[in-house]
């Protein structure tokens, strides 16, 4: 997400979008971390192991989306303290 583009939208909207943003990477994260305990219980405990390896893969693998989420969180609350300091 551009700087500037944050710029442009009105502090209700970037509000909103942080709200939307909240709430997306926390559903993410405690779906992700849900997968992958199962799938490591599934490796320690089970017998036939393939559907828990191709599990955890994606678990590592959609985990890498949380960094981007992150940063966008604290781009937008940047600008809205930058607009709070202003005022």
């Amino acid at each position: 997400m551009k700087i500037n583009k944050l710029k442009k939208k009105s502090t209700e909207r970037l509000k909103t979008e942080l709200n939307g943003v909240k709430i997306i990477t926390g559903t993410l994260a405690l779906i992700l971390t849900v997968l992958f305990s199962v799938n490591l219980y599934g490796l320690l405990l089970e017998d036939k192991n393939t559907a828990f390896i191709a599990g955890m893969a994606v678990a590592i693998s959609l985990s890498a989306i949380l960094p981007s989420q992150f940063s966008s969180m604290m781009k937008i609350k940047n600008e809205l303290n930058l607009r709070e300091d202003s005022n």
